[in-house]
């Protein structure tokens, strides 16, 4: 008999079960959000273009900073070096005077033993290991002659020194090993920070970089801004300083103070540091346009404080070699009373430095792939000022 069952047109299965219509569209939602989250991202993901300026330039300052640790690092390998050196030059001299003094001493066995002389041979009285023969080296010390007793006396000491210089280069050998692995990393962090800064920019189209290079001019402008306001204000305290005191009596920088220094004041300019100071700057200037190369103390390049030390060697005046020294080789006075010749030091890390020379403005070695150049103390914001040093 047949069926009055009337047939149903079958929907779509899922897993094989069949799915009613509102499931089945709530699927396909699914399947579309799925297929938008594995699709290549949107514009909407790239960083925005200050976010790549403030990662290129964070980059540059982690390099700058393992540049000056790699500085440190050369200049500690550089003495320890030396120093291994120095130590196993005097092993040598220490080592042939022991030997003298063992022949000196083998001599007087010799003509002990063609004589028939009783006594042993002088040497052994170093191998005392038991009271016995603790007895057998005095009595032999008694019967020893004046020479005698001093050429022992000196084998003794040249054994005794030539083992605790040799203990001493060992140890330094250890230490010089360790320097050279620091060096090795710091060079490597410099190396990897710059090859990602570059792929970074690398990655940049040409309207990018172009709106980069606009944003880049922006910034130098507020620099000049900057740093023609400061070249006011130290006009006006040095105007102020003449009329108080009268012209010449006083530090011509004046006696204000920037807001973050309080009421330091700096201390009194003389003549010869303003003649020093001349000699460091002319140094300065005759290396703008050479290129920043990290590590590099000159002549062809400079880091930052590679520049800055030449500078002032140059005027007789013998800077430590890093930023994290030359910092503390000065007095430290307020941005407002800067004079030129004074050092700049930036960020909180203290990891760049520059030369002022006067209005706001300073001669720095920036960062890789730029030269040294004459540009604004507010280079890269006010806030990135750490302080002001007077190394002389």
């Amino acid at each position: 008999m047949a069926s009055h069952r009337k047939s149903r047109t079958p929907g779509p299965r899922v897993a094989g079960i069949r799915t009613p219509a509102l499931a089945t569209a709530a699927l396909t939602s699914v399947a579309l959000l799925s297929q938008t989250a594995n699709a290549a991202p949107t514009d909407d993901d790239k960083p925005s273009l200050e976010e790549v300026e403030r990662k290129v330039d964070d980059l540059y300052r982690q390099a700058e900073s393992a540049t000056e640790k790699y500085n440190a690092a050369k200049e500690r390998t550089a003495k320890q070096r030396k120093r291994v050196d120095t130590l196993l030059d005097d092993v040598a001299k220490r080592t042939q005077r022991l030997n003298e003094a063992r022949e000196e001493l083998g001599s007087f066995a010799a003509a002990q033993y063609r004589t028939g002389a009783g006594i042993p041979d002088t040497a052994t009285f170093l191998l005392a290991d038991s009271p016995q023969d603790v007895f057998d080296q005095r009595q032999l010390m008694d019967r020893m002659t004046g020479r005698q007793k001093e050429a022992v006396d000196d084998y003794v000491t040249q054994q005794s020194e030539t083992m605790r210089t040799r203990q001493e280069a060992t140890k330094s050998l250890e230490t010089l090993t360790e320097s050279q692995g620091d060096l090795k990393t710091a060079k490597a962090t410099v190396q990897r920070k710059l090859t990602d800064a570059r792929e970074l920019m690398a990655k940049l189209t040409a309207e990018e970089k172009a709106r980069l290079a606009a944003i880049e001019k922006e910034k130098r402008e507020e620099a000049a801004r900057k740093a023609a306001e400061l070249a006011r204000q130290q006009q006006a305290q040095r105007e102020a300083a003449q009329q108080d005191s009268g012209a010449g009596t006083q530090d011509p920088s004046g006696s204000g103070s920037s807001g973050s220094s309080g009421s330091t004041t700096a201390p009194p300019a003389d003549a010869s540091y303003a003649t020093k100071a001349e000699k460091a700057l002319a140094f300065a200037r005759a290396q703008i346009g050479k290129p920043y190369v990290w590590g590099a103390t000159g002549p062809d390049s400079y880091d930052c404080s590679g520049l800055t030390q030449g500078a002032w060697k140059s005027a007789g005046v013998t800077l430590p070699r890093t930023t994290y020294d030359q910092v503390d080789a000065g007095t430290t006075v307020p941005v407002s009373q800067a004079q030129p010749g004074d050092l700049v030091f930036f960020y909180d890390d203290v990891t760049h430095v520059g030369i002022y020379i006067g209005n706001g403005k300073m001669i720095h070695a920036p960062k890789p792939g730029t030269y040294v150049r004459e540009e604004s103390i507010f280079y890269d914001g006010e806030s990135s000022i750490h302080s002001v040093v007077r190394p002389a």
